[in-house]
């Protein structure tokens, strides 16, 4: 079956205090639980090396939208809540979407092997050096290449991001509206809607739309 491989890793995180690695790993956690939740028995999540994770999806079109909710879990992560939210994370993510066929895991996520495994864990092992954070691929060459530059384009608007605009992505990423966000976080509709746009919320849905559709596109040719 056609399925997506997310493998991921935390950037830099031996230079994490004990504390906010804990805490970031313990918010990634409860993020795999609320998506297998909004995602059921469509995705599977898994821990590994201690600083890594490996999720797969059924739908392939969902993985970006994916991708983007842990990014924005790890980059909202903050410790002290006495710290202003307008700062830079503390936390960064290294995220690898591969697409092809593979088995859905009954169990733990390295158990199950296939196309879209290989192509995610072989294309992570490659970004490290090229400094990418986050890259697609899949069995298309014309796919490949077009994400490949889209993603460039998305690395450099995601590493703007502060804890405040991460917060925000995040809820509109689950489908939550501008006031029902304010409400959430207690701040003003005017104020969600400054982070949405300094976060180029319009944009990333721009890519999201275009990513669903080409990725539908794949899995039914």
């Amino acid at each position: 079956m056609m399925i997506a491989v997310i493998t991921a890793d935390l950037i830099d995180s031996t230079k994490y205090d004990k504390k906010t690695l804990a805490f970031i790993l313990e918010e990634l956690q409860k993020e795999f639980k609320v998506l297998e939740q909004d995602y059921p028995r469509q995705v599977h999540f898994d821990m590994f090396r201690g600083d890594s994770f490996q999720g797969v999806l059924k739908s392939s079109e969902h993985a970006l939208r994916i991708a983007l909710r842990l990014k924005a879990t790890v980059t909202k992560a903050q410790l002290d809540p006495m710290i202003s939210k307008a700062v830079i994370p503390v936390g960064d993510v290294r995220i690898a979407i591969g697409v092809g066929t593979g088995d859905f895991p009954e169990a733990q996520t390295h158990t199950a092997n296939g196309e879209a495994y290989q192509r995610s864990g072989r294309l992570l092992d490659g970004m490290k050096s090229l400094g990418r954070k986050t890259q697609f691929i899949c069995g298309e060459g014309s796919v490949n290449d077009e994400f490949d530059t889209t993603f460039a384009f998305l690395d450099n608007v995601t590493d703007r991001w502060s804890v405040a605009s991460s917060e925000v992505i995040y809820y509109l990423l689950k489908g939550f509206k501008e006031q029902e966000i304010a409400d959430t976080l207690e701040r003003s509709q005017a104020a969600i809607n400054l982070r949405k746009k300094a976060a180029s919320w319009q944009e990333i849905q721009g890519l999201l739309k275009r990513f669903e559709s080409v990725i539908n596109t794949l899995d039914h040719e």
